[in-house]
């Protein structure tokens, strides 16, 4: 019996798929649930699972776009399996969503190509020598959706000996990424404000609670737990920053659904901690901690990717200073978390030295004034210079459920 295989949906609204892996050789044989291919869409990579055993036959080639329930491959059921196979990988979870990311295609060379004739049309109207772009079609071939894309060179890299280039393809949900990336910076009115926040009474309280905290709950008490706190008290102070563009409509939440950056197997990426406002303490190191498992361990779904209100970008594990974060589509607000320097400041008179971080809010000035975008982030100072009044309300061992 031949079975044919069919793209399933990676998520809704997503109706094409990019074959960025295929995981065996064509006419391997293949065991039920065996991954046999990677599928990028623009949220995820899908790991493809055999659904049957028995021999494959490709029907779709590394580099294919290629439509949701379209047939990618054939198993020949009625083939024996051969003797000394290995037990295969088996796939636990189909979904393996991830951010920022390049997929392991990404090791694989294309050569600029012929172009279509729409392409080579765009290329002319553009003065762009066909030799500077990099095609995307099977073989290389340069697409219509190249051309578009592709802007003129200030001049080509000189290659002498000892010094080499290459090229290679994006994956699809990096070519998305840049999209929407593009997309943030041209249809919305971003502008960032700047503040600095004095850590050192989060760090008194973290030296002082931190052991008996993750002896209690089994958890770190981190710094992402007071952001997070002192954000969802500042968006409840001003709901214009949670709130968001519908066409000529600006639809505001009552709930706090927020979006963190977390470390992957290949690269970031940005789950959502849902009804923030309802979490204590507590309650968002351990959502912080799960979520971060999950994409540790590729596991991440993309539902679990989708649908925040407002995003935190911590930059500061890198060592960043400073910086101003694109706005995440589409939301109306990102912050972003630098890194904490010891640094000369002023207090009451006196020069101290004090852990200082820079903390930035990129928001859509079409639907957030000055007025608000500047109170939300002194809010957010605030509350984490003085944590014990404003996140706590005076009772520390309470809050943190000690």
């Amino acid at each position: 019996m031949i079975l044919e295989m069919k793209v399933p949906s990676p998520g809704e609204s997503i109706t094409e798929v990019e074959i960025a892996q295929w995981l065996v050789e064509d006419g391997d044989y293949v065991e039920k649930d065996q991954a046999i291919a990677e599928v990028d869409s623009d949220k995820a990579t899908l790991e493809l699972p055999a659904e049957e055993s028995g021999t494959i036959t490709f029907k779709a080639e590394e580099g294919d776009a290629v439509e949701v329930g379209q047939v990618v491959c054939l198993i020949d059921t009625s083939a024996d399996k051969p003797e000394g196979t290995k037990p295969a990988k088996k796939v636990e979870k189909v979904e393996v969503a991830q951010a920022e990311t390049q997929s392991a295609s990404s090791n694989k060379t294309y050569a600029s190509g012929t172009p279509s004739p729409a392409a080579n049309k765009i290329l002319a109207e553009k003065k762009i020598d066909v030799a500077q772009v990099n095609g995307t079609g099977r073989d290389g071939r340069i697409t219509k959706e190249d051309a578009v894309n592709a802007v003129p060179s200030m001049g080509q890299a000189i290659n002498v000996d000892g010094r080499e280039s290459s090229r290679s393809k994006m994956s699809m949900l990096r070519r998305k990424v840049a999209e929407r990336l593009v997309e943030a910076k041209n249809t919305t009115a971003m502008l960032t404000t700047f503040n600095e926040v004095d850590m050192l009474p989060i760090f008194a309280l973290r030296k002082e609670y931190k052991e008996t905290f993750k002896v209690k709950h089994g958890v770190s008490l981190g710094f992402m737990s007071f952001f997070t706190l002192a954000i969802v008290r500042a968006l409840k102070m001003y709901p214009a920053v949670n709130s968001m563009i519908d066409g000529k409509e600006m639809i505001s939440y009552d709930f706090c659904d927020i979006s963190i950056a977390v470390s992957g197997p290949k690269g970031l990426m940005v789950p959502v901690i849902r009804n923030a406002e309802k979490l204590s303490f507590k309650g968002v190191e351990n959502e912080v901690k799960r979520l971060a498992i999950r994409a540790r361990d590729g596991q991440i779904t993309v539902d679990e990717m989708t649908g925040g209100t407002f995003t935190i970008s911590n930059g500061g594990v890198f060592g960043s200073m400073l910086s101003t974060p694109i706005i995440n589509p589409p939301q109306s607000a990102i912050l972003g978390m630098h890194n904490i320097v010891e640094r000369p400041v002023a207090i009451n008179g006196k020069v101290e030295i004090r852990p200082i971080m820079y903390v930035a809010l990129s928001y859509d000035h079409r639907i957030i004034d000055g007025r608000e975008s500047v109170g939300f982030l002194v809010a957010v100072k605030e509350a984490l210079e003085n944590p014990t009044e404003l996140l706590m309300d005076n009772n520390i061992k309470k809050s943190l459920e000690l």
